[in-house]
């Protein structure tokens, strides 16, 4: 079932919280083992929860979850929980409250039941030295992406309805793309953040993840909203999300790009979002190939990302430095390196970049693009070093064509779109104008019902 019925069952009293609880306690301790996709429980906590929610007052909240179990990021805090980061230094983390993120859904009616597996604090594929390497349901010798792919797992194997994610350079998207399931990057504010985080960074945003448009846009309702602890961070509209899914019309015209202009693309991918984007033709919508100009824009990524990290981490790794993983170590190093010249000509390409969306909206409601430049890889893999034969500069280019987006301050989606030959998950991303998520939520599940990708919860794994 969709988050969206299994809610409806419980506030019309024909499914308690504590059964819906037990029920995903039942599916993890099935499948769990085999993937690796939520290592961390709080089950009693859960229980608990569930015992004692006030289904009276839960139900004068049009925006409650109802007490439905949700799986949160173990970047994210859930008070008595341990928050880890995939890390051995925080082992023994035990925060004594949740976040600004996980307490908004909490306060109204998400149930925290389990902390899903990440990388080593940050990267695309999910493995660290506390729990392991989560395995994809799709195909367990290949990896679910990063940095969200235990909460992208957890979906996509049925372990729970929803989940929390996180995107600085696609951490939300990738896992998406891989697994078969929806993910969101809000535009800026939308979602609040915690204190971990630099207050007025607009490059890492939290988001929801999904198995359906519909489903994550009921989670975007219970978690959107302003917070004290995110200075940028502000209230909705009144009318919900949901509600909005049917308020906007089919677009005119869209703009799609294999690769931005800028990155390399496996042909495999470029096959299965070719035909899936020629399905829109079908529909009445113009396709346009005009883009942006994303010159320069990933050099700049990487340069205000280094800044980013450095600034997170940079007491961290004065402390345990022999405790973190080289490449994070290096990333953050980028910080520390680059010229005063760099971060000035990297402002100057993200506002450059921001006039080029202005303009190109003028004339398109939305870009379209892969959400991957490749398919799942090995497991063994930590990264890719080449796309088709052409080498990867660095560690984090074969996901590109997601911090490309990071870089418009847009929201986008990741949809799913379609298989490839060996039965594994594409997807492509959606990127709307800023703070325009109801209407890209409405046109993405228009989308999502001419793809028709068919069941994303493989059963048996």
């Amino acid at each position: 079932m969709s988050a969206y019925e299994v809610i409806s069952l419980i506030r019309n009293g024909h499914l308690s919280p504590k059964e819906a609880v037990e029920v995903s306690i039942n599916r993890i301790e099935k499948v769990d083992e085999k993937i690796n996709a939520l290592p961390i429980h709080c089950f009693e906590r859960a229980i608990n929860l569930a015992n004692s929610i006030d289904l009276k007052k839960e139900k004068e909240n049009p925006k409650s979850l109802m007490g439905l179990p949700i799986a949160v990021k173990d970047y994210n805090d859930v008070g008595g929980v341990i928050t880890t980061f995939g890390s051995k230094i925080f082992i023994n983390n035990l925060p004594q409250f949740s976040d600004a993120t996980v307490s908004k859904l909490e306060r109204n009616g998400a149930n925290p039941i389990a902390k899903s597996n990440v990388p080593e604090w940050a990267g695309g594929h999910t493995f660290n030295p506390v729990f392991g390497v989560t395995r994809n349901p799709f195909d367990k010798t290949k990896t679910v992406g990063g940095s969200s792919g235990g909460s992208a797992a957890a979906l996509a194997s049925g372990q729970v309805w929803l989940a929390t994610g996180n995107d600085l350079g696609g951490s939300l998207r990738t896992p998406a793309a891989f697994n078969n399931v929806v993910g969101l990057r809000p535009s800026p504010g939308v979602v609040p953040r915690g204190t971990r985080l630099q207050p007025f960074d607009t490059l890492w945003v939290e988001g929801p993840m999904a198995r359906s448009v519909k489903d994550v846009s009921l989670m975007l309702d219970a978690g959107s909203g302003y917070s004290p602890s995110d200075p940028l961070s502000f209230d909705q509209d009144a009318k919900s999300f949901v509600d909005k899914l049917n308020d906007y019309k089919l677009p005119a015209r869209i703009s799609y790009s294999e690769d931005l202009g800028i990155v390399p693309m496996s042909k495999e991918i470029t096959e299965v979002s070719n035909k899936a984007i020629k399905k829109l033709n079908h529909i009445g919508i113009e396709v346009s190939e005009k883009i942006p100009n994303f010159l320069n824009v990933l050099k700049s990524f990487r340069t205000l990302r280094g800044v980013l990290l450095a600034t997170m981490l940079d007491d961290l790794i004065i402390e345990h430095r022999n405790e973190i993983l080289k490449d994070i170590i290096e990333n953050a190093e980028v910080g520390h390196n680059v010229s005063n010249q760099e971060i000035i000509d990297a402002e100057k390409t993200r506002k450059s970049l921001a006039i080029e969306m202005q303009v190109f909206f003028k004339d398109n409601d939305f870009l379209i693009c892969p959400s991957t430049s490749v398919a799942p890889f090995n497991i063994e893999k930590p990264f890719v070093t080449e796309i088709d034969g052409q080498q990867c500069e660095t560690y984090i280019d074969w996901f590109a064509i997601t911090f490309a987006l990071t870089m418009t301050g847009c929201p986008v989606v990741s949809l799913p779109c379609g298989l490839n030959k060996d039965g594994l998950p594409v997807g492509i991303q959606v990127l709307g104008k800023p703070r325009q998520e109801a209407k890209l939520l409405s046109f993405c599940s228009q989308l999502e019902k001419l793809f028709d990708v068919g069941k994303n919860v493989p059963l048996e794994i």
